[in-house]
């Protein structure tokens, strides 16, 4: 009996730790995640500061086209 229990609370150890493990690993995933999701956004900021002439202007055209199509429904 003793043996038996011994064992068992072995294996709730490795079964702890596992979950343990797991909790930890999935936490520093979800920092990387935020991490990744800021400079994604840092740079699509950045190349819309950049490209902003030629973006505005090319909305411009697109409205200008179906404005001028539309008047011919």
């Amino acid at each position: 009996m003793e043996k038996l229990s011994k064992y068992l609370k072995q294996r709730a150890n490795v079964i702890c730790g596992k979950w343990t493990r797991m909790a930890i690993h999935k936490k520093n995933l979800s920092g990387i995640t935020v991490i990744e999701l800021v400079l994604i956004l840092v740079i699509v900021i950045a190349l819309l500061l950049i490209f902003k002439n030629q973006l505005i202007n090319l909305i411009n055209t697109i409205f200008d086209k179906v404005v001028s199509e539309s008047s011919g429904i």
